[in-house]
């Protein structure tokens, strides 16, 4: 009955196993594509909770900032290229590129194309790297991230190289700047109030009069100067300027009507990065700062078919910018005002945390290294380690201890069975325990075949039947009684001691080992515990050491401190089990031998305690009861 419940439990476990990795499988095959074993979430939050956007977005480029805290530079490719982004499905591909991946340093910057993010609203976006094969080359595209009615965009990433456009329209700048290798999004250019960058006129730079167009780019002034240009665009009286007066941003129109300036902007402060932005939509002239709105102008863009300057303009000596620009882009749509707050904020390095938030690496490879528990793993310090080395150390003894505990009690447990069948139809008649011929006795008469030999040798009752067969035969021979088959009480005595010994020593090989079990229930979760105790130690003398008391630096400390005490619970618990299991059995297996020496001694008694074929003995009478038990 036992056997067929631990065969109907293991049948269960092994079924509840299979459903479990069938469902791990299913949830990896889920994932966009196995060969990238990391994937990260990345939201873009427009609600309330993040960065609060009610205003229209539409399709944008997404500034990814990938650095040391975000980003595992070693699992990544040396230059990027098996980088990947995918959308909330985890279908969809989206279209990026790269501006700059420095795996030296451990600095990316990386634009991604979000079509119709939404306002107010949580958008998230899939991460994928770490694909070491060949299936991961560089598939990242400038020109697709952006839209059709984006005419010009500048990274400044080129070292004393005139400035290239990332959009389909090629529209290069004719001289170089003088760069910068740390602006605000990897390199930049520094305008110095002499130079000016050249851009050549195109047709798709040509401006009609009162056309529609957003102008946007991130300005850092060195100091205040009067009427300085940052842009400018000249055709005889026509002109178009963005520069800054004194510190205050300000846009310029002439044309048929005059000239025109917005008021009412607050200054800029001095060697510090803004985003400056200008929209034009009929006979209306929009200036945002940092994505706000600081000013308006009632005036049309005037027609403008010529070569636009960055840094001053050449018609007006003296009135050049001096100070550091990055991400120049121009477009010949009004752009939404949702999304000038959504670049303002995304591109900014100390307001990017706002609208981005990056969830925690998923492995495919290991569930080990990934998730939680790979966070839990890197967390854990040495003295953790320590104890959970030994702590699976005592795991693994436990179970090789229940294993073949179990399979030598399984097999004592059949052994005895069996014996006990061939036992009962020959308890009668014990005559052949005197023959001379050692056979008949190991073989219960002949009663055992060769099949069954193989079973019963495991059987402890088996083994203390021997020993007393073996001192039937010894005490028959001395006392020279075999063929009257009769023995003295002193020698059913000895006899039953010889069988009281045998049960003694079967009973501790059947407890051998269990008080490894012992020590594995009571030890593991106390050494779990010291290695909770010394995690949260050294967690808590970390943060007072740096002085900062941070949510994120204390959680992972205290989740890989506790994990010692689950790694303690997970060796004790099934070593608790098992060893009262294991016990029962035990219990069992003790009692059927208990059973098996008192029905012998009494069996015994009978045929050779002083009766013979039925007759009283010559030499005394039965034997005493007293000697019996």
């Amino acid at each position: 009955m036992k056997s067929n419940l631990f065969t109907s439990s293991s049948r269960f476990a092994s079924l509840l196993v299979c459903l479990l990795l069938l469902s791990f499988v299913s949830n990896a095959r889920a994932r966009w594509n196995s060969d990238w074993t990391i994937r990260k979430k990345i939201d873009i939050d427009t609600s309330t909770a993040g960065a609060p956007i009610a205003d229209q977005i539409g399709t944008t480029a997404i500034l990814i900032r990938l650095h040391d805290g975000n980003f595992r530079f070693t699992d990544a490719k040396e230059d990027g290229s098996d980088i990947r982004f995918v959308a909330a499905d985890d279908k969809t591909l989206l279209t990026y590129h790269i501006e700059r991946y420095d795996a030296l340093l451990n600095e990316a910057f990386v634009w991604v194309k979000i079509p119709d993010l939404k306002p107010g609203a949580k958008t998230s976006v899939w991460l994928y790297y770490g694909n070491a094969g060949s299936s991961a080359t560089r598939v990242d595209d400038p020109k697709g991230t952006y839209d059709v009615n984006t005419v010009l965009v500048y990274h400044f990433a080129e070292n004393n190289a005139p400035a290239h456009d990332s959009t389909t329209y090629g529209n290069n700048a004719q001289n170089p700047g003088v760069p910068v290798s740390g602006a605000l999004i990897g390199p930049g250019i520094r305008l110095d109030g002499q130079n000016t960058i050249a851009i050549p006129n195109s047709e798709s730079l040509t401006w009609s009069e009162g056309a529609t167009l957003t102008w946007s780019a991130w300005i850092k002034p060195i100091a205040a100067q009067s009427n300085a240009i940052i842009f400018s665009r000249r055709d005889g009286a026509s002109v178009f300027v963005i520069g800054a007066d004194n510190g205050v941003p300000f846009v310029e129109v002439s044309g048929a009507s005059g000239m025109q300036r917005t008021q009412g902007a607050p200054p800029m402060a001095p060697n510090s990065w803004h985003h400056v932005a200008v929209t034009a939509a009929g006979s209306t002239i929009t200036l945002y700062i940092d994505g706000q709105s600081t000013a308006t102008l009632n005036a049309a863009i005037p027609a403008l078919n010529s070569v636009a300057s960055l840094g001053g303009d050449p018609a007006n000596e003296g009135s050049g910018f001096s100070g550091e620009m990055d991400e120049l882009e121009i477009s010949k749509v009004v752009r939404p005002i949702g999304f000038i707050k959504v670049a303002a904020l995304s591109q900014g390095a100390d307001k990017a945390s706002k609208l981005l938030s990056f969830g925690q690496d998923e492995q495919a490879s290991s569930w080990f290294s990934g998730g939680y528990v790979g966070v839990i793993l890197r967390s854990l310090t040495a003295d953790g380690w320590f104890v959970i080395c030994i702590l699976v150390v005592m795991s693994a003894i436990s179970w090789v201890v229940m294993v073949n505990k179990a399979r030598y009690l399984a097999a004592a447990t059949k052994g005895n069975a069996q014996f006990f069948a061939d036992w009962k139809h020959v308890a009668a008649d014990l005559s052949f325990l005197g023959d001379a011929d050692a056979r008949k006795v190991i073989t219960l008469g002949g009663r055992i075949d060769a099949r069954e030999r193989q079973i019963v040798k495991n059987a402890s009752v088996y083994r203390i039947y021997k020993i007393g067969a073996e001192e039937i035969r010894h005490r028959l021979a001395v006392e020279g009684a075999a063929e009257l088959h009769i023995l003295s009480a002193r020698s059913i005595q000895a006899i039953r001691a010889s069988l009281d010994g045998g049960l003694v020593r079967e009973s501790q090989k059947l407890n051998r080992l269990m008080v490894l079990l012992t020590i594995a229930i009571s030890g593991g979760p106390f050494l779990g515990l010291l290695g909770t105790v010394i995690g949260v130690m050294i967690t808590f003398a970390a943060i007072a050491a740096q002085g900062d008391v941070n949510v994120n630096a204390i959680a992972p400390g205290i989740a890989a401190a506790l994990a010692a005490t689950v790694a303690g619970l997970i060796v004790a618990i099934p070593a608790l089990f098992g060893y009262n299991y294991l016990l029962s059995r035990v219990k069992d297996a003790t009692s059927d031998m208990q059973v098996f020496v008192d029905e012998f001694v009494t069996k015994i008694a009978e045929y050779y305690g002083g009766r013979t074929n039925g007759a009283r003995d010559r030499v005394g009478s039965e034997m005493p009861l007293e000697l019996i038990a």
